[in-house]
Order: structure tokens, then C-alpha cells, then sequence
């Protein structure tokens, strides 16, 4: 951990909400909160003025709603991280934002140590969702995939090495990189720079997209 503080910007409608998450993650010796906004219209050009590296993002906002926000907010040069926030695990909502390419979500009601953990953890370039999470994202995927999703999925797995196809397979059961290194007798930077080539390989921003091709290619 170093002397630079992670720098958040806060977007929810609810100014109760946003109140509550500035305590929360400002009394983070680690953590400092730079801004906030109350929809997706604002977030866009709060991030811009800002440049947070990480976002905290409600899906459901009136004027510009999570998604269309995130997407905007990523197109950004340097774009931060986005986590989205919400208060159902299983959101189809939800998901289309992971598919925009947010780093993972975080329920509103997550308890103050453990959110605090996972914006440290996706500063760190790893993901929020649980392997249970992460099966539930999926279950609502496979309901709207495309025929060819699980074929297109396979081939480009293809094309890993097999040691970059246990990581990705790992990955895809919501392991942490310390988990992964454990498991496969790994250094944690060894297990970074493997992942790095996956997201390369892969076309892909984050570990939930990773997921979400593990899955589609039914290796998890």
C-alpha cells in the first residue's frame, strides 16, 4: 500500500445513500472521495473533471441511467474503474453493465469492512464478484446469449496457453489472484502478468468479462 489514496466518485440518486458511502469509505485511512453525483448525466462530467480511479455506480438513476452512464464514463481517456451499486445481487440490469465493461458490483448493504476490502481489491485490478455472484450473473446470461456465443466463447479460449486457460478457468470460479497463485504455485505478480495476456488474448477489459466466457464455454 502506498502513501496514494484511491480517489472515488460516489453517483447515486439517493442523497441518503451517498451521504452514507462518503462515511463509509472516507474514514478509509487509504481511500478519499473526490465527488459525487445524483445521475449519469452528472457522473459523466464529474469523472471527466475529477479523473477518480474508481466510480461507485447506481444502475437505476433518473436523467441517465447506470449503464449508459458507465459506457460514456469508460470512453473517457484514462477512464477509471467502475463498480456498480445496487441492491439486488441478481439485476439483469446488473449485468448489462458488466457487459459494458464495469469491474463488478457491490450490494448497497455490504458491510462497511468488507466494501472497503473491495474497492481496495478492484484498485488492485481484481474483481468484486463472488464464485455465487458470479453464477447468478452468468444464469441471467445464458438467458440471453446468442446462439453462436458459446462456440465464439470456446474458440478464443482456444487460444490461450494451457497455463493461461487454468488461470482463465480459475478466474471464471472467482478466485483472487492470491487464491490462483496458491493453488497453481504462482508468484501474485506472476498471476498478474497472466491475466494481463488473457485480457489481450480475450479482447476483454476485466475479470467479469473473463468470467463470463469461462462460463459460456462451460468449463466452469
Amino acid at each position: 500500500m502506498t502513501d496514494q489514496k484511491i480517489r472515488l466518485v460516489i453517483v447515486d440518486d439517493d442523497p441518503l445513500v451517498r451521504t452514507g458511502l462518503g462515511l463509509i469509505l472516507g474514514g478509509a485511512s487509504d481511500l478519499e472521495v473526490v465527488g459525487e453525483a445524483h445521475d449519469g448525466a452528472d457522473a459523466v462530467a464529474l469523472v471527466a473533471q475529477k479523473r477518480p480511479d474508481i466510480v461507485l455506480m447506481d444502475i437505476r438513476m433518473p436523467v441517465k441511467d447506470g449503464i449508459a452512464a458507465t459506457a460514456e464514463v469508460l470512453a473517457q481517456p484514462d477512464a477509471p474503474k467502475i463498480v456498480v451499486l445496487t441492491t439486488f445481487d441478481s439485476d439483469d440490469m446488473v449485468l448489462k453493465a458488466l457487459q459494458a465493461g464495469a469491474s463488478g458490483f457491490l450490494l448497497k448493504d455490504t458491510p462497511p469492512d468488507k466494501m472497503v476490502e473491495a474497492i481496495r481489491a478492484v484498485d488492485a485490478g481484481e474483481t468484486t464478484l463472488s464464485p455465487s455472484v458470479i453464477q447468478q450473473v452468468v444464469a441471467v446470461a445464458t438467458k440471453t446469449a446468442g446462439d453462436g456465443r458459446a462456440e465464439k466463447a470456446k474458440t478464443q479460449l482456444a487460444g490461450l496457453t494451457e497455463r493461461e486457460h487454468e488461470v482463465a478457468v480459475a478466474i471464471g470460479q472467482g478466485k483472487s489472484n492470491g487464491e490462483i497463485a496458491g493453488e497453481l504455485y504462482m508468484s501474485i505478480a506472476t498471476v498478474k502478468a497472466y491475466v494481463t495476456r488473457i485480457f489481450y488474448k480475450l479482447g476483454v477489459d476485466n475479470r467479469v468479462q473473463v468470467a463470463m466466457k469461462v462460463h459460456d464455454a462451460g468449463l466452469v
